[in-house]
């Protein structure tokens, strides 16, 4: 049996987007994220970020600092009862890259390659999975990756209220939580 997944984008949805984060120090949880990822951890559903992370490729910092930082942040995230089950990211940027990192590839979003390795690399039925995103290119990548349900959020931002074409558009996470029950009691069922 395939498993679903919720696919969280990093800036804006699990934490405060202030631009290139990747210390500690500032980084602040977006209100709500913990109780989501807890409700997908019970309800059966595999927890992915898919992150693309320019501030690599413009030398904002590097892989091993970004490594670190998510290492911090999964550990941040057990300490509360939740689980992160993995981490995909792209350092790519076609303009503004340096060296290797300079290149249109296959994995910066809206481009869907992240989430087409995860699908491989944990056996995950995408039509049965959400994303969670906070830019059109989060949720362009969803869909061309086939996921079933894809969240624009906007938290405090206006934004609009309607739904279009397999997007919701929602001003708090804890929105998502009956998606979640809906797919783990449907895979229940199976």
């Amino acid at each position: 049996m395939k498993r679903k997944a919720l696919f969280l984008d990093r800036d804006g949805v699990i934490n405060v987007d202030y631009g290139y984060v990747h210390r500690q120090q500032d980084c602040v949880f977006v209100d709500g994220i913990f109780d989501l990822v807890r409700q997908a951890n019970a309800t059966g559903h595999r927890v992915v970020v898919v992150t693309n992370q320019a501030g690599i490729g413009r030398g904002y910092f590097s892989e091993s600092q970004f490594v670190a930082f998510m290492n911090w942040m999964r550990r941040s995230f057990e300490e509360r009862g939740a689980r992160i089950d993995r981490v995909y990211f792209c350092p790519h940027h076609p303009v503004a890259g340096m060296g290797r990192y300079r290149q249109v590839c296959a994995c910066r979003k809206p481009e869907p390659g992240m989430l087409n390795d995860a699908q491989r690399d944990l056996g995950l039925d995408m039509s049965a999975s959400i994303l969670v995103g906070d830019k059109p290119s989060d949720l362009d990548a969803g869909a061309r990756a086939g996921v079933g349900r894809r969240f624009l959020f906007v938290g405090d931002r206006p934004g609009r209220a309607e739904t279009e074409s397999g997007i919701d558009v929602v001003t708090r996470l804890s929105d998502i939580g009956a998606a979640l029950e809906e797919t783990g009691i449907a895979a229940a069922r199976v």
